[in-house]
């Protein structure tokens, strides 16, 4: 090959089956499904229980707010006077 051109063609080539040829390999396509994955079966199941949990939290809140105001009031603040925790002595 005394042309350079087409070496650099032959080249280019090469390097472009290559790294399609890599693609192809790291996609796995023979490799199981991803159902059969457990970690992604525990993450469906925690999925779920997270909207159980959300819709449960939503009803709660919703009753909440029904409530008459004076049920949510806060009580009263009490002041206590309590003596010092620290006694300092001298000998």
């Amino acid at each position: 090959m005394a042309n350079h051109t087409a070496r650099l063609y032959a080249v280019a080539l090469a390097l472009v089956v290559f790294f399609v040829g890599w693609a192809a390999i790291a996609a796995q396509p023979w490799a199981p499904t991803a159902a059969a994955d457990p970690r992604l079966q525990a993450l469906n199941v925690r999925a779920a229980l997270l909207k159980q949990r959300a819709a449960f939290i939503s009803q709660v809140t919703a009753l909440r707010a029904k409530q008459p105001a004076a049920a949510a009031a806060s009580p009263a603040v009490r002041v206590v006077n309590l003596p010092p925790l620290t006694v300092t002595r001298t000998s």
